[in-house]
């Protein structure tokens, strides 16, 4: 589950992307407890995992934090 952008809720003057993190929560049977992904580089990174996860051609930029998330 995750947003498309994040906004300040302090900025008042208008409801334009003020920020460019957003939250990102994971949820499976195969996915590791705990696991702090930090601040990623680019959003890009929800894709290209994704893509990683369903086995699809992955020329996407971004990292893939599949092994990361995932239990063996």
């Amino acid at each position: 589950i995750t947003a498309d952008h994040g906004c300040d809720p302090t900025y008042m003057k208008h409801t334009d992307h003020t920020r460019e993190y957003v939250p990102l929560i994971l949820y499976g049977n195969n996915i590791k407890q705990g696991v702090d992904l930090g601040t990623r580089q680019t959003f890009a990174d929800v894709g290209k995992s994704i893509a990683e996860l369903f086995k699809l051609e992955n020329k996407l930029r971004g990292s893939s934090f599949v092994r990361e998330i995932i239990n063996d």
